[in-house]
């Protein structure tokens, strides 16, 4: 399973789309569908809208939540775009939410049936439920499609770290983490509710830098890129 912020496919710039970088990402999954893995990608929506913003918008917290979810279906559609335009690989977007007339619902079983034939999946709309972020439906989506892994794709850093590299120097990376540790530290990577869940739940987390080419399949061949999360057990 991979999970990919909206901000991803921002590139530098603060909203919407940057060609550029949805080309780099199409690019790196499908260096890692080459290698024969079942591949499954939850997309955030936070290049459109996040639900955090909504006061400042005067726009109330479950309405942004609904808005970020429709920002999520528009970042699966042009990532199926970008990918179906450079391969010849089977691209599904299924939405937590009907969308019929673009996408199918997500239903475990068949989204499991997709996988088994080779399929790329790419999942949108969250649960469908506001007051959530994509980080706790990449978990659960992982846990229920029965991933080995979950793949954190970050934007501007390679890993998680003991203070922000981009303001401290001497910032030093962990090259793995327990849940329990992160929770501890209050690493803000991903929310607390993901932590807690993958930690129950015995899921693996690989947190690396969406921009470096080439890492997201190194992580997938056990190369040391970015920081390993895991429950301690």
């Amino acid at each position: 399973m991979l999970k990919i912020s909206g901000e991803a496919l921002a590139g530098d710039g603060t909203a919407g789309v940057d060609p550029a970088s949805l080309a780099h990402v199409a690019r790196e999954i499908l260096s890692v569908c080459e290698l024969g893995v079942q591949v499954a990608v939850v997309i955030g929506g936070g290049n459109y809208f996040r639900g955090r913003m909504a006061e400042g918008w005067g726009i109330d917290r479950a309405e942004a939540d609904n808005i970020g979810m429709l920002g999520t279906v528009m970042n699966a559609l042009m990532l199926r775009g970008a990918l179906t335009g450079v391969s010849e690989l089977d691209v599904r977007v299924m939405t937590a939410m009907p969308m019929t007339s673009m996408a199918e619902p997500f239903i475990r079983l068949r989204a499991i049936r997709h996988l088994e034939h080779g399929s790329l999946v790419l999942l949108a709309g969250g649960i469908g439920q506001p007051y959530v972020t994509t980080d706790y439906p990449s978990v659960q989506r992982a846990l229920e499609l029965g991933a080995d892994a979950l793949l954190v794709a970050k934007r501007g850093v390679d890993g998680v770290y003991d203070a922000d590299p981009n303001t401290t120097p001497d910032a030093r990376r962990f090259t793995e983490l327990t849940y329990a540790e992160a929770i501890a530290k209050d690493i803000r990577v991903m929310d607390p509710g993901a932590f807690v869940l993958a930690g129950e739940q015995d899921l693996l987390m690989h947190v690396f830098d969406v921009a470096a080419t080439g890492a997201m399949r190194a992580v997938c061949l056990g190369e040391d890129v970015g920081t390993r999360i895991h429950s301690g057990r």
